[in-house]
């Protein structure tokens, strides 16, 4: 069987897809709100191992149709690298429909439009981003690393690549003092990049990390259920992102939301304003989870 080094995490739609690990770790892994390969230090395996794992994986499995290259920054991987794996996919799993793998935006916007261009060509499909925020302050307090406007634009890149492009967000992370502003603009950042995906979590600790230790010390306020309700729906008033599939129905959320932009949107309000008028339940906290 593949051994795996650490934890793994994947999306939640890779649930099914053949999981290799390309890189280790991820290269950035300084958000103060993520516990996520905190145990391990960022490295590109050789193309031996990464190679080795997929012939096992051939030998385990008669039909592989997906596959999601992890850890959390298989993207960081030079363009020539990465060729090399694509194309040992399509000889070993000629059947495979798609494959994909988590982007940071550094690790995006240190290519060229030509390498992303290259490894769509060779079977890359979609991008899986993490924008957190479209607030420049929410992402200097997580330690993000980049601007929204950097962001963005690596957004932007993948899609002129061809490649999908599916974004996450974080509803709470601005706190509620800078939960309008985390919330409008988001949602503009979100209408720049038009997704074909968005996926809004929200805001939750069960790991340690240094968002988590001022939240014990008192200095930062966890939202409670109404005020991100409150949140969510600011966002969703300010959203245009015509054909974006748009998805809170993770186990973080406390009230579950899935429609189309921008045809949904109004339903998608209304729900949460009967959420907010007591007629929709929130999740309780004993069912939220990462």
């Amino acid at each position: 069987m593949i051994e795996y080094e650490g934890r793994v995490f994947r999306p939640p739609s890779e649930a099914y897809s053949l999981i290799v690990q390309v890189t280790i770790g991820c290269s950035h892994n300084k958000c103060t709100f993520c516990d996520m390969y905190k145990e391990k230090r960022f490295r590109v395996r050789k193309l031996e191992e990464v190679k080795a794992d997929f012939d096992e994986a051939r030998r385990m499995y008669r039909r592989v149709g997906r596959i999601f290259l992890a850890d959390g920054d298989a993207l960081m991987c030079r363009p020539e690298h990465m060729a090399e794996i694509l194309r040992y996919i399509k000889k070993v799993f000629p059947e495979c429909e798609r494959v994909t793998s988590y982007g940071s935006p550094a690790s995006i916007l240190c290519k060229k439009q030509e390498d992303l261009n290259m490894l769509h060509d060779l079977g890359l499909e979609m991008i899986y981003l993490g924008l957190e925020s479209g607030s420049d302050e929410v992402l200097r307090r997580i330690n993000k690393g980049e601007t929204a406007d950097e962001i963005v634009r690596a957004g932007l890149m993948v899609k002129e690549a061809g490649m999908k492009l599916s974004v996450t967000c974080i509803a709470g992370l601005g706190s509620l003092e800078l939960s309008e502003e985390h919330a409008i603009k988001t949602a503009g950042a979100l209408s720049r990049m038009k997704p074909e995906y968005i996926g809004l979590l929200t805001l939750l600790f069960e790991l340690p990390t240094p968002l988590m230790r001022d939240w014990q010390e008192g200095r930062f306020y966890l939202m409670n259920p109404i005020e991100i309700a409150h949140e969510t729906l600011i966002l969703l008033e300010h959203i245009d992102s015509e054909g974006s599939v748009f998805r809170a129905n993770h186990a973080s959320n406390y009230v579950n939301l899935a429609g189309t932009l921008n045809q949904d949107r109004e339903a998608m309000c209304a729900r949460l304003r009967k959420a907010l008028e007591g007629k929709i339940k929130f999740k309780s906290e004993q069912y939220r989870a990462r």
